[in-house]
């Protein structure tokens, strides 16, 4: 274990990628960070200027290609750091919605490292808001699940989510989109259920394709779907205003809750 003497890090959630939406205290971090290793879905086009004193690191992963690993990350964060080092850690999204934070403050933890979490802006929330989806709604939905889509889920999970009702947002969905959009019908989930596929939010080429749970395998192989891409599912779709364009109407409600609020 080294001693209290060595540098530290920093792991900071830079938002779904616009440099707008990173924290102040995300940018105070990468402003002091001698060490920059950062992620494909970080916001990484001006860290010269957000960090101009830092050494920055690509250690970006692609689906299905890794040029460092995991552990190599956590071990590069772990040498850097005890070099002397401030090591900022950028990540996409939030760190620790399944941004894999928690297995790299473990591994600092265990090497005796000093890590603070700056929390980010978590993509499942933000993107569909570029789109103009809310994901709670009075009298649509009160509430949200977020899955990962990295790998199919079980029969007794899609069972458990379809059955929840409400929003279901799905993160690195799009290579599963098929198994599960047939397992939520198969458990009973409605046809017409809308759905909106938000390919690289925030981006100047975002783009969102809407259709139904039993057609938007098809659609979104006609629109050619690309990660990285947020699903939404669930009747809160109908409320973007790209929801007419898509032939779904929108959902009618009282502007007033029962109580006159």
């Amino acid at each position: 274990m080294t001693g209290l003497g060595t540098g530290r890090v920093t792991l900071v959630g830079g938002g779904p990628g616009d440099e707008g939406l990173l924290t102040i205290a995300g940018a105070r971090a990468l402003a002091d960070a001698d060490v920059v290793l950062y992620d494909r879905l970080a916001p990484h086009t001006k860290l010269d200027v957000l960090a101009p004193n830092a050494l920055l690191i690509d250690v970006g992963k692609q689906p299905g290609h890794h040029p460092v690993s995991q552990r190599g990350i956590e071990a590069r964060m772990i040498a850097h750091a005890e070099a002397g080092a401030h090591v900022v850690r950028l990540k996409g999204g939030d760190p620790f919605v399944f941004g894999r934070g928690g297995e790299e403050v473990i591994a600092c933890t265990a090497a005796g490292i000093a890590v603070t979490v700056i929390p980010g802006v978590t993509s499942a929330i933000s993107v569909p808001a570029a789109a103009g989806i809310p994901l709670t709604h009075r009298d649509v939905s009160r509430l949200f699940t977020v899955v990962s889509g990295h790998a199919p889920l079980s029969e007794a999970e899609l069972g458990h989510l379809a059955g929840l009702g409400g929003t279901i947002v799905v993160l690195m969905g799009v290579g599963t989109l098929p198994t599960l959009t047939q397992g939520l019908l198969r458990h009973g989930a409605r046809a017409d259920l809308p759905v909106a596929v938000i390919e690289r939010g925030y981006s100047s080429t975002q783009r969102t394709t809407i259709s139904r749970l039993d057609a938007i395998v098809t659609d979104a192989a006609v629109a050619e779907v690309e990660s990285p891409a947020v699903l939404v599912i669930g009747d809160v779709v109908r409320l973007s205003h790209l929801a007419a364009c898509a032939g779904l109407a929108e959902l009618r409600y009282d502007a007033a809750g029962p109580d006159g609020r």
